[in-house]
């Protein structure tokens, strides 16, 4: 039995759709990420979760229960918010020992939950102090504590890391997803961040219009994404159109211009794609050893990675190659192009967007 599982999901203000019967099962001690862009319903289907917003139609089931009309502090999960939510007045120990008291737990039992929380968040030491005597990632590992402190069975995530900068925020990916794994906690996160979500989660549900566009994997769906939205908004992606010229079972003969691209695919002939492959999983090569030519615009350098623009016999292509050490090439150069077969996929024009 899934731990948490959302049935026929759904919200709406007026005419205004915001979750479209949202269907989803998560595992006991799964981390899972509903990321998307801003206005996907992410953060109202978390909303729905926690019971702050009422669902206009469907079921939240925790354990088998029905807990679409329980009040939020009776459906026995932790939310730790994005602006944290600390209270200024108070110390890292009263912060914590807050939602004990409103349990009506025992002062002894409030005590060790205390220690217990700062000691799985490594803030030992530190329960005298105030909100404003910590740094960001300290405030933020309070708000983790607080909701810890009250052993819930299923942690919210709302954008918890989106006020801290990138080197901090890298840092926490790992102390909370190993963390998660050490309590063995169920979780759902609310990101748009992509690097968060494929460094934290079990599964990703990228969501768009209300809806979860894709469910998988973070290998999965990068790697392998139904549509064109799942591939440009998790990550880079090179997309070329091009339509059908010829079938041999279930590849084909794409042309593109003058450029003919062989493709596994099972369409017929005439149809037209949109082929989409990673800047990473491009190659530049001599000119007259790749599958097409192309003309070098732009050269970027990331230090771990080089970024270029391509002006190729496809169309603009943008290439990323790790930094090895040795020579690039340069800017107005020709470079052939190279890629894997199975790297490249074909998706339909009536499902590329969502």
């Amino acid at each position: 039995m899934s731990t948490l599982s959302l049935r026929h999901l759904s919200k709406s203000y007026g005419h205004l759709r915001i979750v479209k019967d949202l269907e989803l099962e998560v595992e006991s001690g799964e981390f899972i990420s509903l990321l998307g862009p801003s206005g996907c319903g992410k953060t109202t289907t978390l909303q729905m979760i926690a019971g702050f917003v009422p669902p206009s139609s469907g079921s939240v089931f925790l354990e088998g229960q029905d807990i679409t009309h329980r009040v939020p502090e009776k459906r026995d999960m932790g939310l730790v918010f994005q602006s944290y939510a600390l209270f200024p007045h108070m110390t890292v120990s009263q912060n914590i020992s807050f939602g004990l008291e409103m349990r009506k737990m025992q002062r002894s039992q409030i005590r060790d939950h205390i220690d217990e929380a700062l000691q799985m968040v490594r803030l030992s030491g530190l329960g005298d102090r105030y909100p404003n005597q910590l740094s960001g990632g300290q405030r933020q590992r309070v708000a983790i504590a607080r909701v810890l402190a009250i052993r819930p069975r299923v942690l919210l995530l709302d954008e918890p890391m989106s006020n801290l900068d990138a080197k901090l925020r890298g840092e926490m990916h790992v102390e909370l997803r190993a963390l998660q794994r050490r309590l063995g906690i169920t979780t759902i996160l609310v990101t748009h961040d992509q690097i968060e979500a494929m460094t934290m989660s079990d599964r990703i549900a990228v969501m768009a219009h209300g809806e979860i566009a894709e469910l998988g994997t973070p290998r999965d769906v990068y790697d392998r994404p139904a549509s064109e939205f799942v591939y440009r908004f998790l990550g880079h992606a090179n997309v070329i159109e091009g339509e059908i010229s010829s079938t041999n079972g279930n590849s084909a003969i794409v042309r593109v211009g003058s450029v003919a691209l062989p493709v596994d695919v099972d369409e017929s002939v005439g149809s037209k794609l949109k082929l989409c492959i990673r800047p990473e999983r491009l190659q530049m090569s001599r000119p007259d050893e790749g599958n097409i030519r192309a003309r070098v615009v732009t050269r970027l350098f990331l230090g771990g990675v080089w970024f270029y623009e391509l002006d190729s016999d496809v169309g603009s292509l943008r290439v990323t190659t790790p930094n090895t050490g040795a020579d690039q090439p340069e800017e107005g150069s020709t470079v052939g192009v190279t890629w894997n077969r199975q790297d490249m996929q074909a998706v339909a024009p009536e499902t590329a967007n969502v």
